[in-house]
């Protein structure tokens, strides 16, 4: 009897971890995924180890990731629905289309997968952008407090779809995607910094978000300079934003390890990825050697980072400190 009630009580814990499995998980996936991208863009077809194990380490997460919140769609619907009429929630449905694209980014070598992961990104991320756009137009339960960074995420995957498209030859859909990403990145950069100064501090568990206000310009640059590539005004302004917003970040370093670590401290990571790619990106344009070692050094402080991010999320996993009621 002891050892059935046992089972049984396992197996209630894990039905309900299940159906408290966050749609943020997609998070995860997306800074290994920059991390990768950024070792690839370091070393280039050198140590191939290093750029073949973060690849599928990211991929491997994906669609271990997936494999859960599918099987939260099918047990628990109801569950889903909640998180995307949730106003904070509903914007990391996003991070899976975004996960997608950046995976067709670590894998552009292989140019059939490559091709399939973006095409079905892309479609998508478009389609979870109007679906979350349409659900601000028609709302009847948003307030200026909910808005918070992680409102960019539906954005920023419709920024990072050129990097991959343009070198596929799709550049008409791609300076699509790039357009509507850059404009309402500044239309939703007004309400963030709007609601940031003239309202109530974020909560200590949303802070790590305030590091998504890089990913915009810094993929923003990345991705003009796959459809331009050269060196113009525009990707200069957009290097000069990145650059400004990282140093505002750093001087207020010591706010954000204050807040020790959540799930959504995952938010770190991939704008420092994406802030990381920029600056060798930028370097290969200017052939600059000093942004390359400065990209470097960047490189070895992001990959401690996601270090620092898998050692408390397994922790927290395993102290049951995560997927549980809010």
């Amino acid at each position: 009897m002891k050892d059935v009630s046992t089972k049984q009580i396992s197996s209630m814990e894990e039905e309900s971890r299940l159906i408290h499995f966050p749609i943020s998980m997609f998070s995860i996936v997306m800074g290994l995924s920059g991390l990768s991208i950024a070792w690839q863009k370091a070393l280039g077809t050198s140590f191939p180890v290093i750029t073949t194990f973060s690849s599928i380490l990211a991929t491997t997460v994906m669609l271990l990731v997936s494999a859960l919140y599918l099987l939260k769609i099918t047990r628990y619907p109801n569950a889903v629905i909640a998180e995307t009429k949730h106003p904070i929630k509903i914007n990391f449905f996003a991070a899976f289309s975004i996960s997608l694209l950046l995976l067709s980014v670590v894998w552009h070598r292989f140019e059939s997968l490559s091709y399939v992961l973006w095409g079905l990104g892309a479609v998508v991320q478009l389609s979870l952008t109007l679906l979350v756009m349409h659900s601000w137009i028609h709302h009847d339960h948003y307030r200026l407090e909910h808005a918070n960074p992680s409102w960019f995420i539906p954005v920023v995957g419709n920024i990072i779809a050129p990097i991959t498209g343009a070198k596929l030859g799709f550049i008409e859909i791609s300076w699509f995607f790039f357009g509507v990403g850059i404009v309402f990145w500044l239309v939703l950069l007004t309400i963030i910094i709007n609601r940031l100064i003239f309202h109530e501090a974020l909560p200590a568990r949303f802070k790590p978000m305030l590091f998504i206000l890089l990913a915009p310009p810094s993929i923003g640059f990345v991705s003009y300079s796959s459809l331009v590539p050269e060196l113009t005004d525009f990707s200069r302004i957009l290097i000069s934003v990145a650059l400004f917003t990282a140093i505002l970040l750093a001087l207020n370093i010591n706010q954000f390890r204050k807040s020790g670590f959540f799930l959504s401290s995952w938010a770190y990571s991939f704008p420092v990825a994406a802030f990381n790619v920029a600056l060798f990106r930028y370097a290969e344009l200017t052939l600059s050697p000093i942004g390359f070692y400065i990209g470097v050094a960047l490189l070895g402080g992001l990959t401690l980072l996601v270090l620092w991010l898998s050692f408390n999320t397994l922790k927290a996993i395993k102290a049951g400190e995560i997927c549980k009621p809010e």
